[in-house]
């Protein structure tokens, strides 16, 4: 079962997000998006997006992106700063200034306990008990960041980030 081990605030500036746009059409047989990711890997899409203007430190990663309070859309790609010109086959959406509660969610990521509602919602409680409110039209990120999510610990869990953007 995963379980919440950490969580803060943390400041965002003013970024891009750079990747693909998917729909609830997108989702594979199991209901998620990790065929699509799967083919991010498999087609190099990352290695496509390395080369521009980054914020580099935990703040990114490999993200999966949902705006909350409008229809469902699930992003794939990276936090870009700066007006560097989006890949072609990408899309960019702004993301704009503000404070995030992030989770750290641990787990065994080859079970699926990582991600879905149950996880979402846990770390959703987990927020409220700091007396912190998501905010229901802000942003929800999942970050894959190295190396929590990438070095499994002694019992082959790794760390997932589950970021939420607050209410003011």
């Amino acid at each position: 079962m995963a379980e919440v081990i950490k969580v803060y605030r943390e400041s965002m500036p003013e970024v891009r997000l750079v990747g693909r746009r998917y729909t609830d059409a997108d989702r594979g047989p199991n209901g998620t998006f990790g065929h699509l990711w799967q083919e991010w890997f498999a087609n190099g899409y990352f290695d496509r997006l390395e080369g521009l203007p980054q914020l580099r430190d935990e703040r990114n990663g490999y993200l999966g992106a949902v705006p909350q309070g409008k229809e469902f859309e699930y992003w794939i790609g990276v936090l870009t700063i700066g007006d560097s010109p989006v890949p072609e086959g990408f899309e960019s959406v702004p993301i704009p200034a503000g404070e995030m509660a992030v989770c750290w969610l641990r787990g065994r990521e080859e079970t699926g306990e990582l991600y879905g509602c149950e996880p979402y919602h846990m770390c959703v409680r987990e927020v409220g008990a700091q007396g912190w409110a998501v905010d229901p039209k802000g942003w929800f990120f999942e970050r894959y960041n190295c190396p929590r999510f990438t070095d499994p610990d002694s019992e082959g869990r790794v760390v997932l980030d589950y970021c939420f953007y607050l209410a003011d």
